[in-house]
């Protein structure tokens, strides 16, 4: 996947990602060059996931229909949710707007639900709850 998945200014460019696998439907990536992250827009999928480098799960990422970044479910310490020693799921959620540094907000983590968890828990490889 390019940088975008799309040409800049009719060049393609440079891959950022890798497909490294697939959990059921979804691709599993990895960033290349130092790229850490999950790509924030995407027109070729509406989720993708990542992996921990021992293969368990860390990181879904879903997009809207526009291609942006809607939701993160995360699997790792998070302090905000007073998880300072045992990795917990929980999410975040994104807005869009002028009014956003870079013109994206990510949302504070909240604790996964229980709808979400029945809804994705197919995807988290290596998680026992």
């Amino acid at each position: 996947m390019g940088g975008r998945g799309t040409f800049a200014i009719g060049n393609n460019v440079n891959y950022t990602y890798n497909t490294i696998g697939k959990i059921g439907d979804i691709k599993v990536l990895k960033g290349l060059a130092g790229k850490h992250n999950l790509p924030m827009e995407s027109h070729s999928s509406k989720m993708y996931i990542r992996l921990k480098p021992d293969g368990t799960f860390h990181e879904l990422r879903m997009y809207s229909d526009n291609h942006l970044a809607v939701l993160d479910i995360d699997y790792h310490i998070e302090p905000r949710l007073g998880t300072t020693r045992k990795p917990v799921l929980h999410y975040h959620t994104y807005e869009y707007g002028s009014q956003y540094k870079n013109g994206v907000f990510r949302h504070d983590a909240e604790i996964l639900t229980e709808k979400l968890y029945k809804q994705f828990s197919k995807y988290f490889k290596g998680i026992k709850q």
